[in-house]
């Protein structure tokens, strides 16, 4: 019999899942998190979800928190739920559902008053974010921009913030004038140093309006650096579907994982913080390293294989793993062009760990997908990407590999896959992305004016020789034989 998810149907759903070994009305809130999304619920919900199952640190329960349309559907739907979540943790070998309840409430979207309140409470110890790489108003260099309108917006109105940044600026100064110490902001996103660029966006929003406060900010609050990685797919009515029909469960937003996860963070807290280290969280004095090894290797990877793949009218990540060129590709652009400008990282084989990234994007229980991976190019390849073809060109290493990576970024956005399907774009600058694509079949730089995309990768001499003949590549050849080229070294000009 199947069991519509709630506190008081948990005794229902552990027929098939794991439910928490606590009792959810003993947690109390110690952290407000901005962005309730499928990776904040696989990732750090779970870890704190483990901790509270040991018994400990049960004042550390989540509070969510939002700013878009996005978020108050999702309040909707795990409201109707007490706030429970089922994680389905997938492997090659094994299959298993949890219910978790580290989520004590969400608080109303679009009500500035409630969450300012809220961030003023001194039980509040810990503000978190998953925000996605495009939440934090910066451009390819990683610098904060305080023209954005939205921005702007909240430094003319600093009392009725309306961005995420806004907010904690407002909530650092409610605590300040009732002499609270001030929270930590722990950004959990996939960017490099993202603990300095999270510090760079709320101390900018406050100098917009209070340039004494925002000096304040920087010297007294805490922005721990973090790397932070678990495969999340995109949740679907398959997903749905499939939790009801294998585990009896009816979720409304389910989450599905690959069972592999980590989290290095450093350890530097302005009001102290859950003992996640008990729990498997690394703890550092310096997360650089290790955000390196994952962004390049990891996430450059996916950025790596989305364009072919897409192109190729592959949908399923594994599939395209399971392709004998993508594969060869992402294993010989890792070996020659990024493995070998990732700085060393303590205790660990690069060679190891990417040997690990080629079997987790050969789940085929994750069934992630390839739209997934493309989405939000302009956001994404400026991190993930570009920062290591720069690297390599610095260095006065050949990028024919990462430049052929910007070409299928750039064939993918003329609009049509090699067999002529239409793509869709999902990303916020997709406008813009596809008139220059278009334009670069007969003009190859015409795609590389974007300097808040490419910097000073597109001042590059040799770099632009490489994208232009790659791209002429794709165009007269089509992918696969691209690819062919490259594998055989005969892509360079």
């Amino acid at each position: 019999m199947t069991c519509k998810l709630s506190l008081a149907t948990l005794s229902d759903a552990a027929r098939t899942a794991a439910i928490p070994g606590y009792d959810r009305a003993s947690l109390k809130a110690g952290i407000v998190h901005f962005g309730v999304g499928n990776f904040h619920r696989a990732h750090q919900a779970i870890y704190l979800d483990d901790l509270f199952n040991t018994g400990a640190d049960h004042d550390w329960a989540i509070i969510g928190a939002g700013v878009l349309p996005s978020d108050a559907a999702m309040r909707e739907k795990l409201a109707a739920q007490d706030f429970l979540t089922t994680v389905v943790e997938q492997d090659n070998n094994k299959t298993a559902a949890r219910v978790t309840a580290p989520m004590i409430d969400i608080l109303p979207v679009g009500d500035a008053a409630a969450i300012i309140a809220r961030l003023a409470d001194p039980e509040i110890r810990i503000v978190s974010l998953t925000i996605t790489e495009g939440g934090y108003f910066i451009d390819a260099s990683g610098t904060f921009n305080p023209a954005h309108p939205a921005i702007a917006a909240d430094g003319n109105n600093p009392n009725a913030p309306k961005t995420v940044f806004g907010l904690i600026v407002a909530g650092l100064k409610a605590r300040r004038e009732k002499g609270i110490g001030p929270f930590t902001v722990m950004s959990c996103d996939n960017i490099p140093h993202n603990g300095t660029v999270t510090a760079n966006a709320v101390v900018g929003t406050a100098a917009l309006s209070d340039p004494g406060f925002a000096e304040w900010i920087r010297a007294n609050v805490a922005f721990p650096n973090a790397m932070v990685d678990r495969i999340t797919p995109a949740t679907g009515q398959r997903e749905i579907d499939f939790l009801r029909d294998h585990f009896e469960i009816e979720d409304n937003w389910p989450v599905y994982c690959e069972e592999f996860k980590q989290w290095v963070l450093e350890d530097k807290f302005t009001a102290g913080r859950p003992a996640l280290e008990t729990v498997g969280v690394t703890f550092v004095p310096d997360v650089t390293p290790y955000e390196h090894m994952k962004i390049r290797i990891l996430n450059g990877g996916h950025a790596a294989i989305a364009y072919p793949a897409a192109l190729m009218d592959i949908h399923f990540v594994h599939d395209s793993m399971e392709d004998p060129l993508i594969r060869a590709f992402l294993a010989k652009l890792e070996n020659d062009e990024i493995i070998p400008i990732v700085p060393p990282v303590p205790n660990t084989s690069l060679t190891d760990y990417f040997a690990l990234i080629e079997h987790r994007l050969l789940n085929p229980k994750i069934a992630d997908t390839i739209p997934r991976l493309a989405q939000d190019g302009s956001n994404r390849q400026p991190k993930f990407i570009l920062p290591s073809t720069l690297d390599n060109l610095r260095q006065g290493r050949d990028v024919v590999g990462l430049a052929l990576v910007s070409a299928l970024w750039c064939r993918y956005f003329a609009g049509k896959t090699d067999s002529g399907k239409d793509i869709v774009f999902n990303d916020a600058s997709a406008e813009r992305l596809h008139a220059a694509a278009v334009k670069a079949k007969d003009d190859p730089s015409a795609f590389l004016v974007f300097d808040d995309i490419f910097g000073d990768v597109a001042k590059s001499d040799l770099f632009r020789k490489r994208f232009a003949h790659a791209l002429k590549t794709l165009w007269e050849k089509g992918t696969r034989e691209t690819l062919q080229l490259y594998l055989d070294g005969k892509l360079a000009v």
